[in-house]
């Protein structure tokens, strides 16, 4: 049986069975898990979109980050800014990996985030953590996603309103296009366009920013994810 998940609000993954195996559904991952001896499992990191729901829309939100192997995180590499903050509710905030602490805009909207890059590099995947729950109007409502070598040529790429988010939130920046799997920019601009409750100011809790891992094997269309495959990909 071949079984494919539609209505996924940020990645869409396919899963190949056999029909013997059953799919489970927890809470915000979908876990598939198969019933043969191996047990195997398989988290996805994707919210499910409710019924009637536009593309476009992310709901809820992960109270765990689950990323897959074959994605590594970029942010490390970037020289971070924002176009505003409060005292001691800056930048670092977003890269401390601390979900008690959160940047706060101080100016007017928009509230840009700007991640900037020495050499382009491939961008998969942004996470960010924002909680209604805790937030309330300062939490973002509508976010806008820019690309391209500097404050100069930005374009937007993807335009994301968040309803209620609590947790963390998937955008993937994967075109409509399946070939067009990745943005290759030199800057990424993360814009906070609207608050709920119409607030003024924001908080993000976190920020993280992912791309393909470079393939291991030169040469080589494809490349492996798993440890396994990798440590006997090579001739010794």
């Amino acid at each position: 049986m071949f079984l494919k998940l539609h209505h996924l609000s940020s990645l869409c993954f396919e899963y190949l069975g056999k029909e013997s195996e059953t799919l489970k559904i927890a809470g915000s991952f979908r876990d598939f898990e198969k019933t043969n001896s191996n047990k195997v499992k398989v988290r996805l990191m994707a919210t499910e979109l409710s019924e009637g729901e536009e593309e476009g829309k992310v709901t809820g939100g992960n109270q765990v980050l689950i990323v897959e192997d074959d994605l590594r995180e970029m942010g490390k590499k970037a020289a971070w800014s924002v176009s505003s903050c409060k005292p001691g509710n800056g930048v670092s905030a977003l890269r401390d990996e601390n979900l008690e602490t959160y940047w706060q805009s101080d100016g007017a909207q928009p509230h840009l985030v700007n991640i900037q890059f020495q050499k382009k590099v491939k961008l998969q995947l942004v996470v960010l953590y924002v909680d209604f729950k805790l937030d309330e109007s300062y939490t973002p409502s509508k976010i806008s996603i820019r690309a391209g070598d500097g404050f100069h040529n930005l374009k937007e790429i993807k335009t994301v309103e968040l309803l209620k988010p609590s947790g963390w939130v998937y955008l993937s920046l994967s075109g409509n296009d399946p070939r067009e799997t990745f943005v290759n920019t030199f800057m990424l601009q993360i814009a906070v366009l609207s608050n709920h409750l119409n607030g003024r100011d924001t908080h993000v809790r976190q920020i993280k920013v992912y791309g393909p891992r470079p393939n291991p094997i030169p040469h080589q269309p494809f490349h492996f994810t798993s440890r396994e495959f990798i440590t006997y990909s090579f001739v010794r």
